[in-house]
Order: structure tokens, then C-alpha cells, then sequence
């Protein structure tokens, strides 16, 4: 087994505080332990439910509502946040459907969304400088398909 410098030492221990500082702030952009609701006449109804997981990330929890009277669709994604793919599961079973959720700063998120392997979305979204609204644009389709969706989000 070879030796390790303390000049290694000191960088594999710098790595590791910056990956807890960005966990940390990751977590407080979208703000574990919180709830979202989304207010736009597409999805109004939806809710979100945010938790800490996966060392660092976010177990991301949605309710949306189905009419009829029949139970919410339950859908949940334990993202890492640093744009790595993880799978979109439906009532705890895989959907085809993946998530790769990145943090690029304070106040902002992207996602591409895939099913089956193939881009579907792309999401870009702005968490208010009061963390009590986010804004989410998003791009369903391809080509001729194209269609742009606005979401927008409450904290509650």
C-alpha cells in the first residue's frame, strides 16, 4: 500500500468540504423538508415535496392530481444535483423516464428529461432571491413538436 502526501491529504480534504458546501447550498436553493405547489392553470395542483438524500442530493416528491376523483399519480427522483441521470420511479417503480437536475448556481436549475433514453425536455428554472417562488421554462419535443411551457411554483 502506498504512502499519501499531506499535500494529498489536504486536497482530498478540500474536495470533500466543497462537495458538503454544495450539497448544502443545493439543498437550501430548493429547501429540504419544504413543500412547492404549482399555481399555473397546466399543472395547478401539483405538489412538491423536497428531501435531503443520495449524500448530499434530493429525494424530489410529486403529487400530482388526477381528475376523477382517483388518487395522486406519485412520482419520486433521488437526484445527486450535479447533472448525473437518475430514474423517475412511479409509485416506487421505474418509468423509463430519467432526470439529470443540475445546480448551476444559487438561484437556478436545468434538467433534461429522457424516456427510454431519448431527450423528451429540457427544463431551466429560477428560485426567487426570497426562496418563496421559482419559475420554471420548459421545452417539450423536437423540431415541428416543440411546445414551451412556463411553470410557476409557490413555497409553502
Amino acid at each position: 500500500m502506498g504512502t499519501t502526501s499531506a499535500t494529498e491529504r489536504l486536497i482530498g480534504v478540500l474536495a470533500f468540504l466543497m462537495l458538503v458546501d454544495w450539497a448544502s447550498q443545493a439543498q437550501a436553493q430548493l429547501g429540504v423538508g419544504t413543500t412547492w405547489v404549482r399555481t399555473d392553470a397546466q399543472g395547478k395542483g401539483i405538489v412538491l415535496n423536497v428531501e435531503a438524500c443520495c449524500h448530499g442530493g434530493l429525494r424530489l416528491l410529486y403529487d400530482v392530481p388526477i381528475s376523477g376523483g382517483q388518487p395522486a399519480f406519485k412520482m419520486s427522483v433521488d437526484s445527486p444535483m450535479n447533472g448525473t441521470e437518475a430514474p423517475a420511479l412511479i409509485a416506487g417503480k421505474p418509468s423509463g423516464e430519467t432526470m439529470a437536475i443540475k445546480r448551476v448556481d444559487d438561484h437556478h436549475l436545468t434538467a433534461i428529461l429522457k424516456m427510454n433514453g431519448q431527450p423528451f425536455a429540457t427544463y431551466n428554472a429560477t428560485v426567487s432571491s426570497d426562496n418563496k417562488s421559482m419559475t420554471v421554462d420548459g421545452v417539450y419535443g423536437t423540431g415541428s413538436q416543440t411546445q414551451k411551457v412556463t411553470e410557476t411554483w409557490v413555497r409553502k
